[in-house]
């Protein structure tokens, strides 16, 4: 079978990046992996693995080897001794635009979420932000999507609120729960990724990808606790001690919560109206419901 075009994928060994490699071979795409986490210098297998980190220029050009199209699925929601919010969200997104205009790549896909808003008190969110303004600023072609929050099939996000609810007899809720959330199937976010590489018309657009249904964080607990016939107290937990609790936990190598995802949770996470769409893509989002997630 003939392979057609290459398309890069930075951060693809992550959540999303996995997913969306296997549908991109899937199409017969030739396929580089960019990657902290591994290298090969088997140009013959796909997808070709390259070692690269997004903060460093001079790692770039390698990946973007005779490349049609690149996306960055790059994505940092812990800060540590090493790693910033802005060095990967706003220097290493700059730095992927950069490359790719330089390179003449004809596709730029950057992946950033709902939710970002330049006067944000969280770090994390105004990082997100400033990263769209800067790939923006260099290639105004490029196509931003912000997903919602992704769940999967194999226990994301609903699977690991499903385990809250197995072993918590009371479980805290963030603020007054008036938060509604509209989480994406990581499926349809791929799904979307390729069309968006596709489909030339696309170009300089921002989508904004939520699923099928609208949630709060406590519809979704109780909606677990009948499913596994459990009966859970609901406890409601004010934004600043929730605050207090993540400071503490980032001193854990792998924190059980960010100050990211409180911020994150203390607005709602669904499309905004007049947005662009899957349905613009047309893809029909997942249900959570259908698939017996929740």
């Amino acid at each position: 079978m003939t392979r057609t075009k290459r398309v890069v994928v930075f951060g693809g060994t992550g959540f999303l990046g996995r997913r969306l490699v296997s549908r991109l071979l899937d199409r017969n795409n030739l396929v580089t992996t960019a990657s902290r986490q591994s290298s090969t210098d088997a140009k013959d297998v796909e997808p070709r693995l390259v070692q690269v980190d997004i903060r460093d220029k001079s790692s770039l050009p390698q990946a973007l080897e005779g490349a049609y199209a690149a996306v960055n699925c790059v994505g940092l929601y812990h800060e540590t001794r090493t790693e910033s919010f802005h060095d990967i969200h706003v220097v290493g997104a700059g730095n992927i635009a950069e490359a790719v205009r330089d390179f003449g790549v004809e596709r730029f896909i950057h992946i950033s979420g709902i939710g970002v808003n330049p006067k944000s008190t969280s770090s994390y969110i105004r990082a997100r932000t400033e990263g769209e303004y800067v790939v923006r600023s260099i290639l105004p072609e490029a196509v931003i999507l912000r997903p919602s929050a992704m769940f999967s099939q194999d226990g994301a996000f609903f699977g690991i609120l499903d385990t809250i609810v197995r072993y918590m007899p009371v479980i805290p809720i963030f603020g007054d729960d008036s938060t509604r959330l509209q989480p994406v199937y990581v499926g349809d976010v791929a799904e979307a990724i390729c069309r968006t590489i596709e489909d030339e018309k696309s170009a300089g657009i921002m989508f904004e990808l939520g699923g099928a249904e609208i949630f709060s964080y406590r519809e979704i607990l109780e909606r677990l606790a009948a499913r596994s016939g459990q009966r859970r107290l609901f406890l409601p937990v004010p934004f600043a001690l929730w605050s207090a609790l993540a400071r503490l936990a980032s001193i854990l190598p792998h924190p059980p919560i960010t100050l990211a995802q409180v911020e994150l949770l203390r607005n709602d996470n669904v499309v905004h109206d007049g947005a662009a769409t899957l349905t613009d893509l047309g893809i029909e989002p997942h249900s959570a419901t259908e698939m017996g997630l929740v």
